[in-house]
């Protein structure tokens, strides 16, 4: 039986969708991706390896940047994600990088109240890369704050392993704290469930797919995939309306676990 197309459709809190956008960028994924808010009209994007393709000129770019950036204070977004190769749209040749313009969107939030913030909240947490979710390096610097958060290691032991300005490496976290590529561990950690390395919603989203918690990507991958292969309402053609809702349900659901879990 065919593979599943990828495909994404859920409902978004605020601070969901740069999280989604980033990894939509990080997997270098290609398809149409439609932001709806409440009976407006929905925003369309078409997406070739993780990039957002735009029209040429600055004008345009930074368009498309403003209606990115908009859509991110939205409280409640419905979003469609079909996945699939797509074709240039005329005097379309232009392209944003997904994961680079989250990590610049995230990065440019941190200002003194929120840096010093970051080091009370990360007091006593060791922090560690989530390798699947972690950036590219850009520079030095980059290579050196990633190797220093290869394994868990507090704040403070980071900072002089990174060698650089302690308001970049602050940037730097909260960025991978905002599109959850930060594990921690700790006492403080336990209190704190978006940084505690198995937290509620991952052992939900285990439970959902099937698979233990020592579970590594590639058996996290096989589960999505054959619970994919039943639930995907396409794929079953004989279903009646009723049925087919509940396979809609029952996919979207087996989906976001899975994006919690990759």
């Amino acid at each position: 039986m065919p593979e599943a197309p990828f495909t994404i459709r859920r409902k978004l809190a605020r601070g969901e969708l740069v999280r989604l956008l980033y990894r939509l960028g990080h997997q270098a994924a290609s398809g149409v991706l439609t932001l709806s808010v409440r009976a407006a009209r929905g925003e369309v994007f078409v997406l070739r390896r993780g990039q957002v393709v735009v029209g040429e000129g600055d004008v345009v770019r930074k368009a498309v940047i403003a209606r990115l950036s908009r859509l991110l204070a939205v409280d409640d977004m419905t979003v469609l994600f079909e996945g699939g190769v797509t074709a240039y749209p005329p005097g379309a040749t232009n392209q944003i990088s997904l994961t680079a313009w989250a990590r610049q969107h995230l990065e440019a939030q941190l200002d003194g109240t929120l840096a010093e913030m970051l080091v009370r909240e990360l007091a006593g947490i060791r922090l560690c890369l989530r390798k699947n979710l972690a950036p590219e390096a850009v520079d030095e610097a980059d290579r050196r704050m990633l190797v220093a958060m290869a394994q868990p290691r507090r704040l403070d032991q980071i900072w002089p392993l990174a060698r650089t300005p302690r308001f970049r490496l602050l940037a730097f976290i909260h960025f991978l704290r905002s599109v959850d590529a930060l594990d921690g561990a700790g006492v403080v950690a336990e209190r704190s469930g978006p940084h505690r390395i198995v937290d509620s919603r991952r052992q939900a989203a285990l439970h959902l797919l099937g698979v233990d918690d020592g579970a590594d990507l590639e058996s996290v991958k096989r589960a999505y995939r054959r619970l994919a292969r039943s639930l995907h309402p396409d794929l079953q053609p004989e279903a009646d309306d009723q049925h087919r809702r509940t396979l809609e349900r029952r996919f979207a659901e087996v989906t976001a676990a899975y994006e919690v879990l990759i």
